[in-house]
């Protein structure tokens, strides 16, 4: 039987009807989707400012102990691809809960870790369990009246990215202070406790289809084929995390020499400038529900190759200004960046509701590959040209993406 689009407002619990609401949704159900994906998505990176403490602890050298946040990352890109579609298989509320479950066990498991190896096995776990973040946002997209559906998206990416941007920020300062297995106890707890909630709180989700689980994967490339608004969502916000990848795995590196000679926490607060980009989210949600989504990415991509451009004057610049500069930049591109991706998202979501967990798939595989192949280039081309390689590639990268977006071909709202 088909399913609907959305989860009409008089089937949510009777504890969410409530005068106040935010994009047709009470604004506690809103609040709590976006605290759900953003715990989710910072315990991906909690471990990346203990590594040295971590190697110190468990008598390993540094090269073995970058296999932590590296095992990480694996874990969740395979998690997106072999568990995110089984959110159009099965009740989303459960999937959400089981891996809330499953994270805050890994998480717990980190803790208690006496070597290096199960804390490599712990942290290929939180990978995977940490991919209830993408099941968040497809559970938000079916929820939500389709007239505020990119508002809606935008607050619970909201959320998501503060998670990713603020997690290393509070595990450096716990880190600091009580330790890296407080630092994985607190993360624990905090997952659990956000898990019983979303049991007790989010409306259920039914399934949207009886695919087989070998079907649901073998869809994933039928759904490439067939809409090709998809290919140029995935494509376009590949291309613009590429530069985003290429800026990030550098930035330390440039800051830390001539003629900043900054340390790694300097890095760490020049990441606090992608706040700006992560709270402007829910706004470019509402302007693709009054614009239209298309207009958002053209106008992301535009934003986002002007701001990496810009970084071209840093050698004309005082020391001092060329700090200043960066930090705007940062802000720039990280606002197109997060702009583009939600109007991307409205588009894949509104093109086969049955199917959104799996065009959600789709898309963020997309951005993997970018942001995979903007680390490897940007410190290829920094290792050779330097900060100028870097920022060639961040605009040309972010220029393709705005051309894939300028292209004419069918687009759908």
């Amino acid at each position: 039987m088909k399913q609907p689009s959305s989860i009409p407002f008089s089937a949510a619990p009777r504890a969410w009807r409530s005068p106040s609401s935010r994009a047709g949704l009470p604004t506690s159900l809103v609040l709590l989707l976006a605290a759900v994906a953003g715990l989710a998505a910072a315990s991906l990176y909690y471990n990346q400012p203990m590594l040295a403490l971590l190697a110190a602890d468990l008598g390993t050298s540094g090269q073995t102990v970058g296999l932590v946040p590296t095992l990480t990352q694996a874990g969740y890109a395979i998690g997106i691809l072999l568990l995110a579609p089984l959110g159009d298989r099965f009740d989303r509320r459960r999937i959400v809960v089981i891996k809330a479950v499953a994270l805050s066990a890994a998480l717990l498991l980190a803790a208690m870790c006496q070597s290096v190896t199960w804390l490599l096995v712990a942290c290929f776990a939180i990978g995977l369990a940490a991919t209830m973040a993408q099941d968040v946002v497809p559970a938000a997209a079916a929820l939500a009246p389709e007239a505020f559906r990119g508002k809606v998206i935008g607050t619970v990416m909201t959320g998501l990215l503060l998670g990713i941007i603020l997690s290393r920020v509070i595990s450096g300062v716990v880190t600091e202070y009580v330790g890296w297995r407080a630092m994985f106890v607190c993360a624990a707890g905090s997952i659990g406790a956000i898990g019983l909630v979303a049991w007790c709180r989010l409306p259920q989700l039914p399934a949207a289809t009886q695919l087989g689980y070998g079907a649901l994967l073998r869809s994933l490339i039928q759904l490439w084929r067939r809409y090709p608004a998809l290919r140029r969502a995935a494509l376009a916000q590949g291309l613009l995390c590429i530069g985003f990848s290429a800026f990030l795995s550098t930035l330390a590196v440039k800051l830390h020499g001539a003629p900043f000679h900054l340390g790694s926490a300097a890095a760490g607060a020049f990441g606090l400038a992608g706040a700006a980009g992560a709270l402007a989210a829910g706004r470019a949600g509402r302007l693709a529900d009054s614009y239209g989504p298309e207009f958002v990415t053209r106008l992301g991509s535009a934003l986002a190759a002007g701001s990496f451009a810009a970084m071209a004057l840093l050698p004309w610049l005082p020391v001092h200004l060329q700090l200043v500069l960066i930090a705007l930049c940062a802000v720039g591109f990280d606002l197109g960046i997060q702009a583009a991706m939600v109007a991307h998202q409205t588009i894949v979501y509104g093109l086969e509701p049955a199917a959104r967990s799996r065009l959600n798939t789709v898309l963020v595989v997309g951005m993997f590959g970018g942001m995979a192949a903007g680390s490897a280039l940007g410190s290829l081309l920094f290792a050779r040209w330097g900060w100028a390689g870097v920022t060639t590639l961040a605009t040309t990268s972010a220029l393709a993406a705005l051309a894939v977006r300028l292209w004419p071909g069918e687009h759908r709202r």
